[in-house]
Order: C-alpha cells, then sequence, then structure tokens
C-alpha cells in the first residue's frame, strides 16, 4: 500500500485554512470606517500577518469601541468566536495642529536682558531671526559686534540667562 506524501505547501494550505486571514480584518475595517489603512479615520496599520486567529465561518461584525474614531472593535459572531481591537489614526485636534505664533521677526527691534542671581541688565538690539514665545534666536545688540543667542519671553522681549 502507498502512502500519499504530503507537500509542505499543501499542509501550509490547510493550516492557514483553519485561520482567519489577517487581510479579511483590514477590508472588514476599511469598509466599516471608509478610509483606507493608514489613512486619517482608517486603521493606523494593518492587522498582524502572525495572527492566528480561528476561521471565521460567518461574515466578521465591526464597530466603534470607546470613543467613537479611535479604536474599532472586529469579532467573529460564531461560537466560540473571538474579538480584536484595531487603532485607527484620528484627525490631530485643532491645538496639535496650531503652529506657534511669531512674535518677533527679522529685523524687529528687541530688548535684550541678561539676568543672573540678583542681577539683571538690558540692552537694545535687533532680531537677526523669527520666532515665537520660547524660542532661541540670534539678536544683534550692536553694530559691528557678534550676534548673541536669547530666549523670546515676549513681543520685543528676550532673554539670556546666565548660572
Amino acid at each position: 500500500m502507498m502512502i500519499p506524501l504530503l507537500s509542505p505547501a499543501f499542509g501550509q494550505q490547510s493550516a492557514a485554512a483553519s485561520f482567519t486571514d489577517p487581510a479579511q480584518i483590514d477590508h472588514a475595517v476599511m469598509r466599516f470606517t471608509g478610509a483606507n489603512i493608514g489613512d486619517i479615520g482608517g486603521a493606523r496599520l494593518p492587522a498582524d500577518r502572525r495572527l492566528r486567529l480561528a476561521r471565521c465561518a460567518s461574515p466578521l461584525v465591526t464597530s466603534w469601541h470607546g470613543r467613537v474614531g479611535q479604536t474599532v472593535r472586529v469579532e467573529c459572531p460564531d461560537a466560540g468566536g473571538w474579538r480584536i481591537f484595531v487603532a485607527t489614526r484620528s484627525a490631530p485636534s485643532p491645538a496639535q495642529e496650531a503652529k506657534p505664533v511669531k512674535v518677533i521677526k527679522r529685523g524687529d527691534p528687541v530688548t535684550v536682558a541678561v539676568r543672573g542671581r540678583g542681577f539683571s541688565v538690558q540692552q537694545s538690539g535687533e532680531a537677526m531671526g523669527n520666532g515665537a514665545v520660547g524660542d532661541w534666536i540670534a539678536v544683534r545688540t550692536a553694530r559691528k559686534q557678534e550676534p548673541v543667542r536669547a530666549r523670546i519671553v515676549r513681543p520685543g522681549y528676550a532673554v539670556i540667562p546666565v548660572q
């Protein structure tokens, strides 16, 4: 009696058939969110191809989990089914999109203060670049001197801290 040998490819196919293809999860999330992977509103990343979830005979069920727009719940409704959560890429909030307002522009007059323990000295100068509050910019205090670096505290005022 001759026993048929199974090829490695055949064994892999039968093993793969007993698991849900992660691409099915990706497609379910794309249909649910209406956005592609990596796009705003879609899954942040594709489902991990190493997932070994039991094969699901029924269509996958999707719903929002937690705050709408952050996580999609994907589940297999079969008896003994499974559920996973897929993070989505939400739109940046207005606070994240807001760029710092440049309060000093190149050529603006600037008061530069040198501050240390127990003293403060101020001098007028000219901004050599643009900057927002908290930025470090170059300031020229005299025509022939090298510019100094100072931190912008408010419009028209920058500080050089001394330790």
